[in-house]
């Protein structure tokens, strides 16, 4: 059996405490596994109901706090999954544009899924990310 360190970033200051999850797990290695972000402040409220983009904007800031604190930037992002609620071509563009704007000229593996709902009926959108530590 591996004696390989599991750490665990159950905090992120800016962000509220997450109910029986962590933001981000890795072992030892440099892999980081991150839970995924949606545009909630640091009282667990919805930013910007209704409003597609600001919530796209706001969840990557929650994406860069949670990298931050997990010691990796945009830069070490390998994958990222998008999970966007009643997808169509405007909110796509609208990702898109986004994602530009976070990651430069980066482009890590993307997947992005069109769904029904989230956990929360005013979420429009969520994102995952996996990173590596330098």
């Amino acid at each position: 059996m591996s004696d390989a360190t599991i750490r665990f970033v159950s905090t992120v200051p800016g962000l509220p405490t997450p109910p029986g999850y962590s933001y981000a797990a890795s072992t030892s290695g440099e892999l980081v596994l991150f839970a995924g972000q949606v545009s909630m402040d640091a009282d667990g409220k919805v930013v910007a109901p209704g409003d597609f983009e600001a919530q796209v904007r706001q969840t990557f800031v929650n994406v860069a706090l949670a990298l931050a604190e997990a010691g990796c930037a945009p830069a070490d992002v390998l994958k990222v999954s998008y999970f966007v609620v009643g997808l169509t071509r405007e909110r796509l563009l609208t990702v898109r544009s986004e994602r530009e704007k976070f990651f430069g000229s980066h482009k890590p593996a993307t997947t992005l899924l069109g769904i029904s709902a989230l956990f929360h009926p005013d979420a429009l959108v969520e994102i995952e990310v996996i990173a590596r530590r330098k």
